[in-house]
């Protein structure tokens, strides 16, 4: 059952200019930080979206959970469109739909002691008085590792360590007991020991509440060890999107190819590696049709003027590029 559909998405943010350049420019500037962006995600599936830094993974984030309000497309959960719904029409869809954010040092309040940080989501929806969210909050710390749950339940965030304030952040988003979870780089900051511990803690609820997760990660091997499906993005686009197996052994697009070369664990042996020239372009200004293709070993004339469709390659593998690395010796 198709629980997320995401239909031509899109988000741009004004460029922040000083007064005189506002006064001097002709007309605005904008980040196209997420372009025209179509999946689907299935009940109880992990979708990963993968991609450089400043892709517009996170942006997709903000979106579907509405921390960002979208300029155009859709978003349907559960049948519904979300788009642009209120905050009236957003507040029992908070129940069900909850994000974990990247940062575990910025997004735990330094003034609420961590049973507080915990509990408050059950008040705040009214699902519990103090007491009964109190109880709860202990339950939940013992869930995730915290113990004892009554030490730590009296604890501020800078007493605890970037794993365990990463654990408080895991137990406020699934207090609600929710539906779907937007996991942003949730292991990113966390000391590379303490990562396959999170990443098992995030599978364990995902069977508990039988979960749907879409997990925004930078790490194909990361994303590998968890993911049904991934989507690879470049400059606001989706370039490819396969089952997690069919996209690591059968990369059709050039991108995603670049990305396995640089994971040493998913290099094939019988492969060469492909390195991309250049930086990534201004998402300001970004390159006319293809936006790889300043930076593409493969590209042609037809690359720079005609921006390439989504098309279906068998074995749910779908890739945007003019001539995907089908048959081809790479």
């Amino acid at each position: 059952m198709i629980e997320l559909e995401i239909i031509d998405l899109k988000k741009y943010f004004p460029v922040q200019k000083s007064f005189l350049e506002r006064l001097l420019a002709r007309e605005k500037q904008f980040i196209k930080a997420v372009d025209g962006i179509s999946f689907k995600m299935f009940s109880r599936q992990v979708f990963s979206l993968v991609g450089e830094s400043g892709c517009g993974k996170t942006t997709t984030g903000r979106l579907i959970v509405r921390l960002e309000k979208p300029d155009a497309g859709k978003i349907v959960f559960e049948g519904s469109d979300i788009t642009f719904a209120d905050e009236k029409q957003l507040r029992p869809l908070r129940r069900k739909i909850q994000i974990i954010f990247q940062d575990p040092y910025a997004s735990l309040n330094p003034r609420m002691r961590i049973g507080e940080i915990i509990a408050e989501p059950l008040i705040v929806h009214s699902i519990a008085d103090k007491k009964e969210a109190k109880e709860e909050a202990l339950k939940m710390l013992e869930n995730v590792g915290l113990t004892p749950p009554h030490m730590f339940y009296r604890l501020f965030p800078h007493q605890l360590s970037g794993g365990q304030r990463q654990r408080v952040a895991i137990a406020r988003a699934m207090i609600l007991k929710p539906k779907f979870i937007v996991a942003d780089e949730p292991v990113s900051m966390i000391d590379v020991s303490l990562r396959a511990a999170i990443l098992k803690l995030l599978m364990k609820f995902k069977t508990l509440y039988n979960l749907s997760i879409l997990f925004i990660t930078h790490d194909l091997a990361v994303a590998r060890l968890i993911s049904d499906t991934i989507a690879v993005m470049y400059l606001g686009k989706i370039v490819e999107i396969a089952p997690t197996e069919e996209l690591i052994d059968n990369p059709l697009h050039p991108y995603t190819k670049a990305l396995l070369s640089s994971v040493p664990s998913l290099i094939r042996r019988k492969r060469e590696k492909l390195v991309l020239k250049g930086e990534i372009a201004n998402p300001i200004n970004p390159p006319s049709g293809c936006r790889l293709h300043p930076r593409c070993p493969y590209a042609e004339s037809i690359c720079s003027r005609e921006e390439p469709k989504l098309i279906f390659y068998g074995n749910n593998h779908y890739v945007a590029c003019h001539f995907p690395l089908v048959n081809r010796r790479y």
